[in-house]
């Protein structure tokens, strides 16, 4: 027996139920593989900001501050010494760091799949047949109000302006383009909400090829 979502109209009554792919939304969950997606996300939108010079990248003369005998002094090299105060910076942080973390495409879709299957497991997930034509808030909250959605993540279908502007003043739903679901949103809010024309296009983007 396939899994099945509940389905809603435009004004936020049930008309149904619509069955889900089992590509996506039948999957065992592994949280291990999960997990490495979400690092993958975090770590690759990372941008070094912090930044340190070295003893060659600091104002200053490279002259030796006094002879080497007779002053009774330490052997003192230059200025830019990193031993000095305002000399360069050993091992410090650079910004030319790269955290990128790599992963095949199979996994990253398979793991997106076992997300997308643990919350339809979940009863997390509802379909809309259609949205509204105007782009106002109200009605987007009026909406989800009836459906009984109070923190979720609402994939639409690529183009969809007017979802989009209706639904991004609303602290607790947020708009997503069904190509750029990803863990950490999905992670973050408790229920999947699709557009049924989103739900026919998710497998544009994340089909994976495996049949386990």
């Amino acid at each position: 027996m396939s899994i099945e979502a509940k389905l809603y109209t435009a004004d936020g009554k049930q008309s149904g139920t619509i069955a889900l792919d089992s590509r996506f939304f039948e999957r065992a969950v592994d949280m291990g593989l999960v997990h490495r997606l979400l690092l993958l996300q975090r770590a690759n939108a990372r941008i070094p900001l912090a930044h340190t010079k070295t003893r060659g990248e600091r104002r200053g003369s490279t002259r030796k501050l006094y002879r080497q005998k007779g002053t009774g002094n330490a052997r003192a090299g230059a200025l830019r010494s990193p031993v000095r105060k305002g000399g360069g910076i050993v091992f410090g942080p650079r910004s030319n760091r790269n955290f990128t973390i790599r992963m095949n495409k199979k996994e990253r879709r398979l793991a997106l799949a076992m997300l997308l299957s643990d919350k339809a497991s979940n009863a997390q997930i509802k379909v809309l047949e259609s949205l509204w034509d105007a782009a106002k808030t109200k009605d987007a909250k009026t909406l989800f109000a009836a459906m009984g959605v109070e923190n979720a993540v609402v994939a639409v279908a690529p183009g969809a302006e007017s979802e989009f502007r209706a639904i991004r003043n609303l602290p607790t739903v947020k708009a997503l383009n069904v190509r750029y679901l990803n863990p950490a949103d999905l992670l973050k809010y408790r229920e999947l909400v699709f557009t049924r024309e989103a739900l026919a296009r998710l497998g544009e983007t994340h089909t994976d090829s495996s049949s386990s």
